[in-house]
């Protein structure tokens, strides 16, 4: 039971930028849990094309990590660590360095540009809360 308390304990006074990672963290766990159970998505919202071999593993494998990613973003942001804030900074300015030639290349393209965007702007937002209190 110590590991639930552990995980439910509620944090004082959270800093405006870990509030906000805890919100990124709930919003790539959210696109990573839809992903994972309905990786059609990908054709219904994205209209990308039909999977034609094993790429709903593959999405579905993806997704895990980013809400793996999310998991670590809401406990890390609810620890008030500013350390974590300021790595989280500078983890998704790397995305679209991988997302953006893969797109490129035709694999997913709407999808994986959406990620490359969405990253980053998610970074700055962190990046700019990052010395405010409250």
């Amino acid at each position: 039971m110590s590991l639930i308390k552990d995980l439910l304990e509620k944090p004082a006074n959270l800093a405006v930028a870990s509030r906000y990672t805890v919100v990124n963290g709930f919003i790539y766990l959210g696109i990573g849990a839809l992903l994972i159970v309905w990786p059609g998505v990908v054709q219904t919202l994205f209209m990308e094309s039909a999977f034609v071999g094993h790429e709903e593993g593959l999405i579905r494998v993806a997704e895990l990590s980013i809400a793996v990613i999310g998991w670590f973003y809401i406990f890390g942001g609810r620890s008030n660590a500013r350390q974590f804030v300021a790595a989280s900074v500078v983890d998704r300015f790397f995305v679209p360095i991988v997302l953006v030639p893969l797109a490129m290349a035709g694999v997913f393209p709407r999808l994986l540009l959406t990620l490359a965007v969405l990253d980053p702007t998610l970074a700055i937002g962190a990046w700019v809360l990052r010395d405010r209190k409250g």
